[in-house]
């Protein structure tokens, strides 16, 4: 008995690794095609370089990067790392997602709870890309991510008013505040906007170590950046790819580690 269980969570697990790696490849068709205001549904994906038009043997996630050595089948050049670290980071992140839900509940509240955080994941792996490489957090995501979670805590959850709904409004008013004091030097209504959905996502407490983690790994990354003299102090960086990695962390870790600062500061 003990050996099935283990057998069909493998098999499970590898099921979600190669959806993951399918998907992800979907998700790269929406990075690169929503902030150009593109149909993430309509027409054939091709070279970015020869505009060739990709066959299915070009498109397998993964494999075909590995196979094809990094290069465009018909033009040869060199094909950007986004695609396969794309694929790969949703199919690990779903793994991770059915690792850390708990499967000792009925299989309804199981399923419902495994679609929607693979939903989220995914729409964060979006918001990721978009803003560090088009410095965009499309709306259309955020709008898609915010109905589904709505729906998702009416389902599930009755205090969604008195939590999760609150700390996104606190937040987002928090980042709207900061928006106008530094004049959108330091983030923009993006990133206003997104600090709703993080809020409604994760609620309190875990939004407050969201918040934390975002500014702490920002303040980071940029003093290297300065430091290293690739950055002025002047210049900006996108924090969007910041607040979507916090929220992922926060998702999983985030009651975890509030315990844990709590313990640290004896409250």
């Amino acid at each position: 008995m003990h050996g099935n269980i283990i057998l069909q969570m493998i098999i499970t697990a590898v099921f979600l690794f190669l959806l993951g790696l399918s998907i992800g490849s979907f998700l790269n068709v929406v990075i690169d095609r929503l902030p150009q205001g593109k149909s993430i549904i309509r027409g054939r994906s091709y070279c970015d370089f020869c505009r060739h038009t990709l066959a299915w043997y070009d498109l397998i996630p993964l494999l075909s990067f590995i196979i094809l050595g990094r290069k465009c089948h018909y033009c040869q050049r060199s094909i950007s790392w986004q695609y396969p670290i794309v694929e790969f980071i949703t199919a690990i992140l779903f793994i991770i997602i059915f690792a850390s839900i708990n499967r000792f509940i009925d299989v309804s509240s199981y399923l419902t709870i495994l679609i929607f955080h693979l939903v989220v994941i995914s729409g964060l792996i979006v918001i990721f890309f978009t803003d560090l490489k088009y410095r965009i957090i499309p709306d259309q995501i955020v709008l898609v991510l915010t109905v589904v979670t709505l729906f998702y805590h009416l389902l599930n959850r009755s205090h969604v008013w008195s939590n999760y709904l609150l700390s996104g409004l606190i937040m987002s008013a928090f980042l709207l505040m900061l928006l106008l004091i530094t004049r959108g030097r330091g983030m923009g209504l993006g990133d206003v906007k997104f600090a709703f959905l993080m809020g409604l996502i994760l609620g309190f407490p875990s939004i407050i170590i969201a918040f934390y983690l975002s500014f702490l790994t920002g303040a980071l990354f940029s003093l290297i950046l300065i430091l290293s003299g690739k950055k002025t102090i002047k210049a900006t960086i996108p924090f969007g790819p910041f607040l979507a990695v916090a929220t992922i962390v926060s998702l999983f870790y985030g009651q975890s580690l509030w315990r844990l600062f709590k313990g640290i500061l004896g409250i």
